[in-house]
């Protein structure tokens, strides 16, 4: 039999896909270092070690390589001494090396001015505005979606606004959001909300209503009401999708982050690195950015793993939903029809609908 090799009907061995994992970073990172440290791949730039006769140009300027050229074919022809130098990358792109140290001199190097945060203060508070912004808006649009997805009644009233809400950018209500809430942390959590909660009602419809509809018969045939229909048979059969796609829209509210933090006050990592880049220390810039793709990457992780113990049927293969809780709930409440597994329904191009309710 052919081996699977790309895994297109199975999963991948174990060892395959660590691997995998690892060459995700890996190949980024050696094309990164092959851009530092190669002068023959790239290096557009020339770093002047001796100006010869050359006097516009002076030790430790940086320039094109062909204004380089330029000035010293002209110096040659004038019989002047040319400039010497060696081929550079521009100061907006540091080697990995600095920016390896940055991750440790960003967080010790004191604040330029008296009153600015220290690097650690501002991840805290940009991780705080992030926190609250996903919070609020998942408060409000958890519930919405699953009774948008539940219940056809809720679907037309609420959907068709939010479908036209959610193409309007949330960076164009900054200034609304200033008026209304003031210059500081309120206008940033704002801006992560709508960028969110409109998305959030929408993805968590759409999961809900792929809910297996031989669950919510057999329900229904034991005369459960809505309440029990909601609450014991669509949210733990939807919740670990609604997890996860939690999960992702989390990554959302990141996204928008730095867009929020340049409205009123400046503040947070967005302050930092702005602050870092009018200084020309770009590896202190890369080296932020790179902090807050690590703060989600490891934040994505535990959440993923709390998943597998929040859902341990999740674990199984093959197993989608909480049909075992759903069962158990049917069995207590009508001991005297008890529900067998529901069978596996046969594969199909289009998800099965799930019976909505007015």
């Amino acid at each position: 039999m052919k081996r699977d090799f790309f895994g297109l009907k199975q999963e991948l061995p174990p060892k395959r896909r660590a691997g995998l994992v690892l060459a995700s970073f890996l190949l980024p990172l050696a094309l990164w270092c092959a851009v530092s440290y190669l002068p023959w791949l790239w290096h557009p730039q020339v770093l002047v070690e001796d100006s010869g006769e050359v006097e516009v140009l002076s030790p430790g300027d940086t320039l094109p390589r062909q204004d380089f050229e330029r000035e010293n074919a002209a110096a040659v022809a004038q019989g002047l001494q040319p400039a010497t130098g060696h081929r550079v990358n521009p100061v907006y792109l540091p080697a990995p090396d600095e920016v390896f140290k940055a991750f440790h001199t960003a967080f010790t190097t004191e604040p330029r001015l008296p009153g600015q945060p220290w690097l650690h203060e501002s991840l805290w508070h940009s991780i705080k505005v992030v926190f609250w912004g996903f919070f609020l808006s998942s408060l409000i649009g958890v519930p919405l979606g699953i009774l948008c997805g539940a219940f056809r009644f809720f679907s037309r009233l609420i959907e068709p606004f939010i479908e036209f809400f959610r193409y309007l950018p949330a960076p164009a209500f900054g200034t609304l959001c200033v008026a209304v809430l003031g210059i500081y942390d309120a206008p940033k959590i704002a801006i992560i909300f709508i960028g969110t909660f409109f998305q959030q009602v929408l993805v968590i419809a759409n999961t809900v209503r792929k809910t297996d509809p031989a669950l919510i018969e057999a329900a229904q045939t034991l005369g459960a009401n809505h309440r029990q229909l909601v609450t014991k048979i669509i949210i733990p059969a939807s919740l670990p999708d609604i997890y996860k796609d939690m999960r992702i829209l989390l990554g959302w509210a990141w996204t928008y982050l730095i867009v929020s933090e340049v409205i009123g006050t400046t503040s947070g990592i967005t302050w930092f690195i702005s602050q870092q880049a009018r200084y020309r220390q770009f590896d202190n810039v890369f080296a932020a950015i790179i902090m807050i793709g690590i703060i989600g990457l490891v934040t994505d992780l535990l959440l993923a793993w709390t998943g597998r113990w929040i859902f341990p049927w999740q674990r199984q293969p093959g197993s989608k939903s909480g049909g075992g809780v759903i069962r158990r709930f049917l069995n207590r409440k009508f001991p005297a029809a008890p529900i067998a597994a529901a069978p596996t329904p046969a594969l199909s191009s289009e998800p099965s609908p799930l019976p909505q309710h007015d």
